[in-house]
């Protein structure tokens, strides 16, 4: 099944791919310049669900990475090969089957929410329920969580940031760069 792309003004979010951009933990642009936002529609159903509900509560949600071609999760993988953040590419990772998506709330401004840490913070704080990140922080990812989940979505433990679909790993297949509608890694 082909690739959905995520933009407006079908989804009414931010798309801010980190990993397009040297502002991610590697230090440099993992994805092309201008890569765009996919989602297999079974996720992409399940984020529509998420944006209708945001959107009752003023909020909006900002992608920070969704489909991730298997080839840059081998890039990821060989410059931080955490399995506590990160999917051993031999395993594959529901972004890599266009099944996840990274995420924050962002006010009606744009303004992010406090979630306590950054995108990408491969520490214990990052972790859903830590006690250690302002209980203002606490409260945002608890909305978060239970919004993601109404919408369908399944949580990783380890990132107050990343939802996937519920068995990713058994019910979609690994895809690459080649899968995607248009090339995401560079040339």
């Amino acid at each position: 099944m082909p690739l959905q792309r995520i933009a407006q003004p079908e989804f009414d979010l931010e798309i801010a791919l980190a990993y397009a951009t040297q502002d991610n933990f590697t230090g440099r642009p993992v994805y092309a310049a201008g890569a765009g936002c996919w989602l297999h529609p079974d996720a992409a159903e399940a984020l529509r669900r998420a944006v209708a509900l945001a959107s009752e509560l003023g909020l909006r949600l900002r992608i920070f990475d969704a489909f991730r071609p298997s080839e840059a999760q081998w890039v990821l993988w060989n410059h931080t090969p955490d399995p506590d953040f990160l999917a051993d590419p031999r395993k594959g990772s529901p972004h890599s089957r266009g099944v996840a998506v990274d995420l924050t709330f962002i006010d009606r401004s744009g303004a992010a929410l406090d979630m306590g840490t950054s995108f990408d913070a491969f520490t214990p704080l990052s972790h859903h329920g830590n006690t250690g990140v302002p209980a203002a922080a606490q409260r945002n990812r608890h909305l978060l969580l239970g919004l993601m989940t109404s919408a369908g979505w399944d949580f990783y433990r380890n990132e107050w940031w990343h939802y996937q679909l519920f068995d990713a790993r058994a019910r979609y297949p690994l895809l690459g760069d080649a899968d995607a509608p248009e090339p995401m890694m560079p040339g």
